[in-house]
């Protein structure tokens, strides 16, 4: 199964006791997947999902005491769509019963492990603009685009996905979707550090490639005899020690150097370099 089959059968086994619930669960799933006519009175609501029909059937045996499984009577159906019309989400335990609804019946959710993606698709914009507003109270930030005749209300921000789980009261699914985040943080900041290593190791590396190569030249050409001692000596040991790091170097000279030092004589000995490629230019 899927993520968002997963969520999906999590939800189908969420049932609210209060009567209000259940209407305004009932409520969503009828606006988003139901078909109702007034004259005469009839409703029918079909869906490929067996869990999603099963939930629906229960909800009007329980909410309308109505058998689906039966033709439902014109006086019945009356009474349903009048209350589903008439329902003002005033409890926050409904708004969370009827954001479940709607996503039983027409909501999906990407694999968190590709993508952080939670949609429900509406059929009309004032029904995508209900369903915006009903998320933006649980402090979600959800957009509406338009797609293919319909109106998707859509979250890609992995943690309001997880307060969304926890609004519809999917905890188990939460909790799976929490430990997906937390395991692509973790490999996000090994891979921040790798490449931060990585980056530190090219540029050492290049960096003493760059004295080696400084040395040499002032070695072939003007010989290191004609170094100053302190400048002789450091590039003796960078020619002996051509991978040693910087904090290194300074403890194979007599007495020691510290980093700066080093630093100060291998920018020394760069420049000289630097001169003798200048002079090789003019030539």
């Amino acid at each position: 199964m899927s993520f968002s089959s997963d969520v999906k059968a999590e939800l189908a086994r969420q049932y609210s006791k209060s009567r209000h619930c259940q209407v305004a669960e009932l409520s969503a799933m009828i606006m988003q997947e139901g078909r109702i006519s007034m004259a005469p009175w009839s409703m029918s609501f079909e869906s490929e999902n067996p869990m999603l029909m099963e939930k629906y059937a229960i909800l009007m045996k329980s909410a309308f005491s109505v058998d689906v499984s039966t033709e439902v009577a014109s006086q019945d159906c009356k009474n349903i769509v009048e209350a589903i019309q008439g329902l003002y989400l005033e409890k926050v335990c409904c708004k969370r019963a009827f954001i479940r609804g709607a996503f039983m019946a027409s909501g999906s959710m990407s694999d968190p492990n590709k993508a952080y993606h939670f949609e429900i698709v509406c059929r009309t914009p004032e029904q995508a603009s209900r369903l915006q507003e009903l998320m933006t109270e649980f402090e979600t930030e959800p957009k509406i685009v338009e797609r293919k005749n319909h109106y998707v209300v859509y979250l890609k921000d992995g943690s309001q996905i997880v307060d969304m789980l926890n609004v519809m009261e999917a905890y188990v699914s939460l909790m799976n979707l929490e430990n997906v985040r937390i395991l692509k943080e973790m490999r996000n900041t090994v891979n921040r550090k790798v490449n931060c290593e990585t980056a530190n190791i090219s540029k050492t590396v290049n960096a003493a490639v760059k004295q080696i190569a400084d040395i040499e030249l002032i070695r072939d050409t003007e010989g290191l005899d004609s170094l100053p001692l302190p400048l002789r000596e450091m590039a003796l040991v960078r020619l002996e020690h051509p991978e040693a790091p910087l904090k290194d170097l300074g403890k194979y000279l007599d007495p020691p150097v510290g980093k700066s030092g080093i630093n100060h004589r291998l920018r020394k000995l760069s420049a000289i370099a630097d001169n003798i490629r200048g002079i090789d230019v003019v030539d």
